[in-house]
C-alpha cells in the first residue's frame, strides 16, 4: 500500500495521530534551508534551495480542511517544490477553525502574500486542499500573481457539494466523504453566510483575470470534481493521476509519482517566474 492510501486507511478508521506526523509521509528533501519568519504578522517559514536567487518567489499555502495542517506538516512537500523549480518558497500558514471562522483565514494569506510580494520581483502562489481555494482567492483580491499552482484544490463551499465525484470514488476515497466535508464547511463558515458567496466559493466570483493555473489531482479522490470543474471554467492545465488519492504528492521523495507530479509543477511555474 502506498504511503498515502495507508495514511487516509488509519484516519478513516479513527486513527489520526498528531498533527506533526501527518509530515512523516514526505522524505527530508535536503539541499535547502528552512527558517521560520514573520510574514507582516504571520507565521511562515521560508523554505530556501541552496543557490535560489530573492527575487522570484512561491507563496505556499498548506492544507488541511482549515482545522489542522502546519509549517512542520507542510514543508517537506513544498521543500521539493521549491528544490526542482530552484526556487524559493514561503510556506505560510492561517488561524484554524472552529476557533476562528472566515474571513480570519482569507485575511492571513492575503496579508502573508503581500509581504513576500514586496520583496520579490516575480511571485506565484501555490495550495493543496483548502490551501488550494485560498491560494484562487488570493489571486481574486491580489492581482499580479505569475502563476497557480493548485493540488487537489477544495473550491466549492457550498455545503450541498453535489460533485458527482463522491459517489464514483466512493469506494476508493474512504475519508473524503460528502458528510466530513460538510462539517468542514459549517466549521468555517459563519452562520449567516451563505456557501454561494464568491468571497468564499470561487465557483461563483469572475475568474476571468486569473493568472496561468496548473491544477494535480487524484482520479481516486472524491474531490476530483472541484479540480475537474476549475479546470473547464478557467481553461486551466488539468492532470489527473490515475489510481491517486487526494493531495498524493505528501509522499514526495517516498513515491515515483509523487516526484513525477511535482516536476510537473516546477517545469510548468520555471518559466512564468522568469527562470
Amino acid at each position: 500500500m502506498d504511503p498515502i492510501r495507508e495514511m487516509y486507511a488509519r484516519w478513516a478508521a479513527g486513527d489520526m495521530g498528531a498533527d506533526d506526523q501527518w509530515g512523516d509521509v514526505t522524505a527530508e528533501p535536503r539541499g535547502l534551508d528552512y527558517v521560520e519568519v514573520s510574514a507582516g504578522g504571520v507565521p511562515a517559514m521560508w523554505l530556501s534551495p541552496h543557490g535560489a536567487g530573492p527575487d522570484r518567489v512561491i507563496v505556499a499555502l498548506h492544507g488541511g480542511g482549515f482545522v489542522g495542517g502546519s509549517l512542520y506538516t507542510h514543508r517537506k512537500m513544498y521543500g521539493h517544490l521549491a528544490k526542482a523549480a530552484g526556487v524559493r518558497v514561503l510556506l505560510a500558514t492561517y488561524r484554524h477553525t472552529p476557533e476562528f471562522r472566515y474571513p480570519a483565514q482569507i485575511e492571513d494569506v492575503v496579508t502573508a502574500y503581500r509581504w513576500a510580494a514586496a520583496g520579490a520581483r516575480t511571485v506565484a502562489l501555490a495550495g493543496d486542499s483548502s490551501g488550494g481555494g485560498l491560494a484562487v482567492q488570493v489571486a481574486l483580491r491580489e492581482p499580479g500573481a505569475a502563476a497557480l499552482l493548485l493540488l487537489s484544490p477544495w473550491i466549492d463551499m457550498d455545503p450541498a457539494q453535489t460533485a458527482t465525484s463522491y459517489e464514483e470514488n466512493a469506494a476508493t476515497d474512504l475519508f473524503f466523504t460528502r458528510p466530513m466535508v460538510q462539517g468542514l464547511i459549517g466549521m468555517y463558515l459563519p452562520e449567516d453566510m451563505s456557501g454561494s458567496a464568491p468571497e468564499v466559493n470561487a465557483f461563483h466570483a469572475d475568474l476571468s483575470g486569473l493568472p496561468p493555473v496548473y491544477v494535480q489531482c487524484g482520479g481516486d479522490e472524491s474531490g476530483r470534481g472541484d479540480s475537474e470543474r476549475l479546470a473547464k471554467v478557467t481553461g486551466a492545465r488539468l492532470d489527473v493521476f490515475d489510481g491517486q488519492l487526494h493531495t498524493f504528492q505528501m509522499a514526495a521523495g517516498r513515491a515515483p509519482v509523487a516526484d513525477e507530479a511535482i516536476r510537473g509543477l516546477a517545469a510548468w511555474v520555471r518559466p512564468k517566474l522568469g527562470l
